[in-house]
């Protein structure tokens, strides 16, 4: 059964679970969309900046980013389905790309911050006879209750989330104690000429494609306490794939 849940326009605000933390949501000024403020905070236009960007991207997506899978990714799709078990959310689900990969026994449901991309998502499933819950929802302010997910699954995800430490800590939170983070991602590579030209490519890319090149994600799952299980580098320090456990 595929269920799509359209989002209530008249469903209050969650609380802003990093209050206490010094990282709320404020409103920048529209005309820097993806610039962090000094303070660390991501702006509300910042996430709905990226929902428009990434559903006017939608038809375009699949073509875009099917090159870069053949050249980068190689199994990496295969890898992160091999891994999922039980409940599983997959965050920044897009287009379904990883749907065909997971096993038919898993209980499976997707996020998406573009409404876009969420309905490329519903076809696929069907075509594919898959059963998934398809949420559009902000993988910075999770609507789930804590504990709720063995596996959270962040796949190209987390280089274009506004601030990708907050959506770590939210998949953090609605995982089962020994429940595990698998992300496939391009990061910000260890070979200085490497990251010489990831840093010029960002310069363009963050600012008009919301995608950010010099991001590193373990650093992230270590300040939040994750156990790392597998790191596997590829493609010149560029791709990394990480198994991390919840203690």
């Amino acid at each position: 059964m595929l269920l799509h849940r359209e989002p209530d326009v008249n469903r209050s605000e969650p609380p802003d679970r990093d209050a206490d933390a010094g990282v709320g949501l404020v409103a920048d000024e529209p005309d820097a969309p993806l610039t962090r403020m000094a303070t660390g905070r991501v702006g509300r236009r910042d996430t709905e900046w990226v929902r428009r960007y990434w559903d006017r991207s939608a038809g375009a997506y699949d073509r875009s980013i099917g090159f870069f899978e053949k050249l980068m990714l190689g199994d990496g799709r295969q890898w992160i389905g091999s891994r999922a078990r039980g409940d599983v959310l997959e965050i920044g689900v897009g287009t379904g790309r990883n749907l065909a990969e997971y096993p038919q026994e898993i209980r499976l449901t997707g996020i998406d911050i573009s409404q876009e991309m969420l309905r490329r998502a519903r076809a696929r499933a069907i075509e594919l006879g898959r059963d998934v819950e398809l949420l559009v929802a902000d993988a910075q302010r999770l609507d789930f209750p804590d504990a709720r997910f063995d596996t959270v699954v962040f796949s190209l995800a987390l280089c274009s989330i506004p601030d990708d430490r907050i959506a770590v800590r939210e998949a953090k939170r609605v995982l089962r104690p020994g429940g595990r983070l698998l992300a496939i991602e391009h990061v910000r590579s260890p070979r200085r000429a490497v990251l010489a030209v990831e840093r010029v490519i960002d310069s363009f890319t963050s600012r008009l494609q919301g995608d950010h090149m010099l991001r590193e994600p373990i650093d992230h799952l270590r300040a939040e306490g994750f156990e790392l299980e597998e790191v596997e580098r590829s493609k010149l320090g560029f791709i990394e794939r990480v198994a991390a456990r919840k203690p």
